[in-house]
C-alpha cells in the first residue's frame, strides 16, 4: 500500500499566489505540478473550483481531505528493456520503447491501470497503454510504439502509471532518446519484427517469488 505524501514547497506556493493570476489553465497546470502530477487536470480543476480558484487553499484542501483516505497502488521501475544508454535512432524512424516495471506493494493492482504520457517529448501519437493488473511482486514489460523526431538531438519524455480514475502512482518513467543520422536501432528493431515470434505489444509477465 502506498500513499504519496509529496512535500509542498510553501515558498513556491506563496510566490505563485502573489502573482495574482486568474488564468484557470495556468492554475490547473501549477496545481498539478505542485502535486507531482499525482492528480489529473479534471481533479485539479475540481479542487480549485471548490476553493474559488485559490491555489494555496486548493492544495491544502487536497491534502487535508483526500490524502488520509487515499490508497494508491505501488509501482517500481526496474529497467529499460529497449533504447538503453548509448543507443541511437535515425530521424523519422519508428521504434518500440519497452520498460520493465513491478508491483512493489502488498496489494494487487485494480483492472484498468495504464501507463500515460505526462510531459516532454511524446514521440508519436500514443499517449497511453493499458497494463494488466499485476499481483504483488510481479513484474511485466510494457511497450509503446514511438517515432523519432526529424532533427538529431537528445529527446526525453515523462510517463507515469495511472489508476482507472486518473490518479498517478509509482515512480517516474522516462524515455530518453538519442537521434543521430547514423543511428541503427530503429532499423534493427524493424528487421527483428519480421520474425514470427516478435510481439512488441504483448505484455510479458515475469513472475518473481518472494
Amino acid at each position: 500500500m502506498e500513499t504519496d505524501t509529496t512535500d509542498i514547497d510553501q515558498q513556491l506556493l506563496q510566490q505563485f499566489s502573489s502573482m495574482g493570476t486568474t488564468d484557470k489553465d495556468v492554475l490547473v497546470a501549477e496545481f498539478q505540478k505542485l502535486l507531482g502530477h499525482q492528480l489529473n487536470p479534471a481533479g485539479c480543476a475540481f479542487f480549485l473550483d471548490m476553493n474559488n480558484w485559490n491555489l494555496q487553499a486548493a492544495v491544502c484542501a487536497y491534502y487535508d481531505f483526500e490524502m488520509p483516505k487515499l490508497w494508491l497502488p505501488c509501482m517500481a521501475f526496474i529497467s529499460d528493456v529497449t533504447i538503453g544508454e548509448g543507443e541511437a535512432i535515425p530521424p523519422n524512424t519508428s521504434f518500440v520503447k519497452t520498460w520493465r516495471i513491478k508491483n512493489s506493494g502488498d496489494e494487487p493492482w485494480p483492472p484498468g491501470c495504464s501507463l500515460r504520457y505526462i510531459q516532454g517529448e511524446q514521440l508519436g501519437d500514443r499517449d497511453r497503454v493499458l497494463v494488466d493488473p499485476l499481483v504483488p511482486q510481479q513484474s511485466a514489460d510494457v511497450s509503446i510504439e514511438m517515432l523519432s523526431p526529424s532533427k538529431p538531438g537528445i529527446y526525453q519524455g515523462l510517463w507515469r502509471m495511472s489508476t482507472p480514475t486518473g490518479m498517478f502512482f509509482g515512480e517516474n518513467i522516462w524515455v530518453i532518446v538519442g537521434v543521430e543520422l547514423d543511428g541503427v536501432l530503429g532499423v534493427t528493431q524493424q528487421l527483428n519484427s519480421l520474425t514470427p515470434d516478435y510481439q512488441p505489444f504483448q505484455l510479458e509477465q515475469v513472475h518473481e517469488h518472494r
